[in-house]
């Protein structure tokens, strides 16, 4: 069982950057590839970041290619959204996704994932 906590979320300008978190509980973080997925209101939840166990392998939407990065401590066993040049449009609540998948790689369905945080709000103000 995992449980997964996001922070950071909150307003921020057209343009701007923001970075959020999400912090899971338990000792074995680093056997689970993990991902970031956003919902704007009536919209499907949608992937946006992946990444594997160890951090080799990301992979992105194209829509945030070059602006986001994923990453993550298995230290400290958390997982980061750096998000740069921020648009209105991608205002939703961000959801950090941890999955015990067979294989070591990157995850973008929502189905493939077993655990969700409780999401936090980014909202870009035009």
């Amino acid at each position: 069982q995992v449980q997964l906590v996001e922070s950071g979320g909150g307003l921020v300008q057209a343009g701007g950057s923001l970075r959020i978190s999400c912090v899971a509980s338990g000792r074995t973080f680093s056997s689970y590839a993990m991902g970031w997925f956003r919902q704007a209101p009536g919209k499907e939840r949608e992937f946006v970041a992946g990444i594997s166990r160890r951090g080799v392998n990301t992979l992105y939407v194209d829509s945030v290619k070059g602006r986001f990065t994923i990453s993550r401590d298995n230290a400290r066993n958390t997982v980061y959204l750096q998000m740069n040049s921020l648009q209105p449009e991608e205002t939703a609540v961000y959801y950090c996704a941890a999955t015990s998948g067979t294989y070591d790689t990157t995850y973008w369905t929502v189905q493939s994932y077993d655990y969700w945080g409780q999401g936090t709000q980014v909202t870009v103000s035009s």
